[in-house]
């Protein structure tokens, strides 16, 4: 009879070392690298929005400037501290806005931003921002689609504002410069800008021509004494050349020392041809009595078939001391280029018929619609 022979069963001992070897493998196998790896927006970002709709892991940008409801420059630069990654080193872009309560007049767009060191600056586009108002900005980071937390709300003023745009033209005068262009000499002191000379004026030329507007200014250092002849407070005309003989003059006087008559209030107009007596007219012509520490506020205007100045004292509001209107025989004022002086080019008649020495202006406004409120 054949004898079986005996195998010891070691199945169990080999399937422990095969399970250590595979558990050993999968051990090997699962150990994560340590080698860096260059961020990603993934790491950066969220595919998720937080509750402030921010999906970008950045800190927030601190607002710098301007801030605390401060009257800014032109032009106007935001700046706001440099926002940092959370969890990786990345340089972001930034996102930056003015609002006028909840309402957005400007936003920047995704913007690189301009600064070195720790802060981050973008210059506002002026044409956005309306003049001497209140508005708040704020400003948030941005890399690769994300977005983070907008910074706080900080309050500033709008400057002052000075432009020449379409029919237009805004010049204070008090913030040490002017649109227009200075011809002679001609300083700016604290009050406005000032006339050294008969020879000097303040120059702007309209864009568009005004043929119904505006033009009205403060003037101050003026009085019965006064340099000069039939010198020109402000005015107006068609390009260039001899003021006096142009088509489209528009002068308005402040008789000086040297008329029979000083301190006497008049104005001439043409609309279209200064050989033609149907197209030239003449204001009321009248003594007045100025102090010269005494600021008053001159306005010409016009439109269809008129002409009209009016001189009151302090302001706009003051009191009436000339108004004169008169027809235009139903002729258009409309100079092309039109151009407006404070003070007055020297014409024919020389230097004692043109600008007022010592003539402090402040406060241009030239348009169709309604004085704006300047400071001061």
């Amino acid at each position: 009879m054949r004898r079986l022979l005996h195998v010891p069963q070691r199945l169990p001992r080999m399937r422990v070392a095969m399970c250590t070897i595979l558990m050993g493998f999968t051990v090997a196998c699962g150990q994560r690298s340590n080698t860096p790896v260059s961020p990603t927006a993934a790491e950066s970002g969220d595919a998720g929005a937080a509750a402030d709709g921010s999906t970008l892991k950045v800190s927030t940008p601190g607002i710098v400037s301007p801030a605390g409801g401060t009257q800014t420059v032109d032009p106007v630069v935001l700046t706001a501290s440099k926002a940092t990654g959370k969890y990786s080193d990345i340089n972001p872009s930034y996102q930056f806005q003015v609002r006028s309560g909840i309402t957005v007049v400007y936003d920047s767009g995704v913007v690189g931003g301009v600064g070195a060191g720790s802060n981050v600056t973008h210059t506002v586009n002026s044409a956005a921002l309306n003049p001497d108002t209140d508005y708040t900005w704020r400003v948030r980071a941005a890399f690769q689609g994300a977005v983070g937390s907008w910074s706080a709300d900080a309050p500033f003023r709008s400057p002052v504002g000075a432009y020449i745009r379409g029919t237009e033209i805004r010049d204070p005068l008090t913030i040490g410069r002017t649109v227009g262009v200075g011809v002679g000499p001609v300083q700016f002191v604290k009050e406005g800008a000032e006339l050294l000379s008969h020879e000097s004026r303040i120059t702007y030329q309209l864009p568009q021509t005004l043929e119904a507007g505006e033009f009205s200014v403060m003037v101050t250092g003026i009085d019965e004494g006064s340099p000069g002849d039939k010198t020109k407070v402000m005015s107006m005309q068609e390009g260039g050349g001899d003021i006096t003989t142009n088509d489209y003059r528009f002068t308005v006087e402040k008789r000086g020392i040297i008329y029979p008559q000083p301190g006497a209030v008049t104005f001439r107009v043409i609309n279209g041809d200064a050989g033609d007596e149907d197209f030239i007219n003449d204001g009321f012509r009248t003594g007045v009595s100025f102090s010269d520490e005494r600021w008053y506020f001159w306005k010409a205007t016009w439109g269809p078939g008129f002409a009209a100045v009016e001189v009151r004292e302090d302001g706009p509001s003051g009191r009436v001391i000339y108004n004169s209107r008169e027809t235009t025989n139903g002729h258009a004022y409309r100079p092309q280029p039109h151009v407006i002086h404070l003070g007055a080019p020297v014409g024919r008649a020389g230097p004692q018929d043109a600008s007022i020495p010592g003539a402090i202006y402040k406060n241009v406004w030239v348009g169709a619609g309604p004085r704006p409120v300047f400071p001061n």
